[in-house]
């Protein structure tokens, strides 16, 4: 029985076919995931923001056991250097050269003639084979290539170090037949194993990955959701069914795809988490008899695990404001989990910070944290103030936690109202939330987002 590899391109795909970002637990649910069904290899997505990505794949690369875990380098060997800092210390790193490899992509996208593509696939992968023993080149839109040249592209990159060739469909009309005679040429002018990423543009993703597999590919590249690639789930039920004939296996676990894909999605499903999450908090409601039971069942609604301690110091804040107001719904007991619950020593404390922004150009903003009897510095860009000021400070703290949540209200009237801003960040699976109050709304959300992390950093030391 020959094996057939397995490479999960989820990832990647739903990076670049969505019209908002994945978020940082999607991200890590999908590599999860994957990596859970025994697949290969798991693509990453090409880096887009150097310092947020690199955070990102790090904390994946820890987490991803069992797989290869493979990250596109780039056009130029900077970004070669970027992307292996992203997945160094994966058990198992690969990093792709991806270049076209047909004249329509590499003129009219890349502007670039054939042979200074030959010299840039050459380069690319003796870079990546410096830094990783494991390089995959990409032929994109292989399909559509002058077969001379593929050959010649192929070669190249053998030649330089990388360790596999995989063609891809990217015009989405290939046969299988058209397919198969693809990789049986390749595959008698390169010594490396040969991968195919075939499109279901047609609807025929299975038949031609099928029919590459009996012309010799050693590899295949799918999709855990529906999209215009080989369905994992398409091709463990054809390996399954019709394994033993075509005398292939793949390390595939067929019993635990269906589950795991659908619990996966859930997760990553903005729409049905959002509508869910809304409907969800617009149940709770708590007056003055509400008991301990009452206001760890809503905490838990609204995503908190509350210790017995913390539950009872929230208890204690409802009564004291019921006696005043009658009954809190969700925003009013999420401000007094901020405000009362899972407090911890300042680890973190705000000296001064800066920030500049116009209806012209974007915001600006640094930030100075005091830890002990150091000074952390930060300076970023953001689409606002707000967004500015918490990209400062991840960057002066060196780390990335996603913004499960962000409010922000007035608790006094008039032109110098106090503002109370709540910041909820998560951090593996758990929710931490800060509260900060300030006639400045920027200051405020500032002393919120360092109250939430001092949480986090209490609790994991």
């Amino acid at each position: 029985m020959r094996k057939i590899k397995i490479t999960d391109i989820t990832l990647k795909k739903l990076s670049q076919e969505r019209g908002v970002s994945l978020l940082f637990r999607e991200k890590t649910a999908i590599a999860a995931c994957a990596d859970s069904l025994g697949v290969d290899a798991v693509e990453l997505s090409p880096i887009k923001s150097l310092r947020e990505d690199t955070i990102i794949y790090k904390t994946i690369a820890q987490n991803v056991k069992k797989s290869t875990l493979a990250i596109p380098v780039g056009f130029c060997e900077e970004d070669v250097e970027n992307a292996w800092e992203c997945v160094r210390e994966a058990v198992n790193p690969r990093l792709q050269v991806e270049l076209p490899v047909s004249t329509v992509q590499m003129e009219y996208i890349y502007h670039v003639k054939a042979d200074k593509m030959l010299s840039k696939i050459a380069s690319l992968v003796k870079k990546s084979k410096e830094l990783c023993a494991d390089v995959e080149f990409s032929a994109l839109d292989a399909t559509r290539a002058d077969e001379e040249f593929l050959i010649s592209a192929a070669k190249e990159a053998e030649a330089n170090g990388a360790s596999m060739i995989n063609l891809c469909d990217d015009a989405g009309i290939s046969l299988p037949e058209e397919i198969a005679a693809l990789v049986k040429k390749v595959k008698e002018n390169v010594k490396i194993p040969v991968f195919v990423q075939v499109s279901n543009g047609i609807g025929m993703a299975i038949a031609c990955a099928v029919s590459a597999v009996n012309a010799g590919a050693d590899g295949l590249k799918c999709l855990m959701t529906e999209g215009d690639a080989l369905s994992m789930s398409a091709i463990a039920n054809a390996i399954k069914s019709r394994g033993a004939d075509l005398k292939i296996e793949a390390s595939l676990d067929n019993t635990k795809i269906y589950a795991s894909i659908e619990e996966m999605l859930s997760k990553i499903n903005h729409e049905t988490y959002e509508n869910k999450a809304v409907s969800e908090k617009n149940k709770i409601l708590l007056d003055s008899d509400s008991t301990l039971t009452d206001v760890a069942a809503a905490a838990a609604i609204l995503g908190y695990d509350l210790s017995d301690e913390d539950n009872g110091k929230v208890h204690k804040a409802l009564s004291q404001v019921c006696e005043k107001k009658g009954s809190v719904g969700a925003k009013e007991l999420e401000a007094l989990i901020a405000s009362y619950a899972m407090q911890a020593p300042s680890t973190y404390h705000i000296e001064n910070y800066t920030t500049n922004c116009s209806n012209l150009t974007g915001s600006m903003s640094q930030v100075t944290l005091r830890q002990g009897d150091e000074l952390l510095c930060g300076v970023s860009t953001g689409d606002g103030p707000i967004d500015s000021v918490f990209r400062a400070i991840e960057q002066s703290i060196g780390f990335h936690y996603e913004l499960d949540d962000f409010q922000i209200q007035a608790v006094t009237d008039g032109k110098e109202a106090l503002g109370s801003a709540i910041v909820r960040l998560r951090n593996n699976g758990k929710l931490y939330s800060g509260n900060g109050i300030s006639t400045d709304i920027v200051a405020a959300s500032i002393r919120a987002y360092i109250n939430a992390l001092n949480k986090i950093v209490f609790e994991e030391e």
